[in-house]
């Protein structure tokens, strides 16, 4: 497995080894201690489990400590397009944000830490989405940003017109007027 850095601290793209062969492929999706080994170790103690449908935007999400939740998601069925962003007060990359493709095919993985605002778009018909969580979900800590902040300028690469929100995440609002107490620890 490869563990790449990404440009914002503490964020890594997991890269699986697949051994392939006539009977389909073979791959460990996670190890705990392959991971301690580069000093990365997390205590996953629930997982996740979406289906949607094109153009399916969840997000951007995060719960607020104690109750923050450090993510490893992938996908099993379609692709998306994954984002993080970093909502760490005095980070040097606060408020900005890291995109990548996760599919099936290319059974990418992204390690998204406590500290960051989490979403994805369905790019194909049809995705499954897992996540294993360090934290069990708890409604009353838990937040969100506007997609469509101008301030983080992700592009989501599918039209406006395509996206299809929650009434929940309707109603996020900008970065500015959030409400997360994540301090950046180096």
């Amino acid at each position: 497995m490869k563990i790449i850095p990404t440009p914002i601290n503490d964020l890594f793209v997991l890269e699986p080894s697949v051994f392939e062969d006539s009977r389909g492929f073979f791959f460990e999706s996670y190890n705990a201690q392959k991971l301690s080994e580069h000093g990365i170790e997390y205590n996953f103690i629930q997982d996740n489990h979406s289906k949607s449908g094109y153009g399916v935007l969840r997000g951007l999400h995060y719960q607020n400590d104690p109750h923050a939740q450090t993510k490893l998601v992938r996908v099993t069925q379609g692709k998306v397009l994954d984002v993080a962003v970093d909502i760490r007060r005095g980070s040097p990359t606060f408020l900005q944000h890291f995109s990548i493709e996760l599919s099936a095919e290319n059974k990418k993985q992204l390690l998204i830490p406590a500290g960051f605002a989490h979403g994805f778009v369905v790019l194909s018909e049809i995705c499954e989405f897992l996540y294993k969580c360090d934290n069990y979900y708890n409604k009353n800590s838990e937040g969100g940003i506007a997609f469509n902040d101008p301030q983080l300028n992700i592009d989501w690469q599918i039209p406006a017109q395509d996206i299809i929100l929650s009434e929940k995440d309707k109603l996020n609002p900008l970065a500015e007027a959030a409400n997360f107490n994540f301090i950046y620890q180096p």
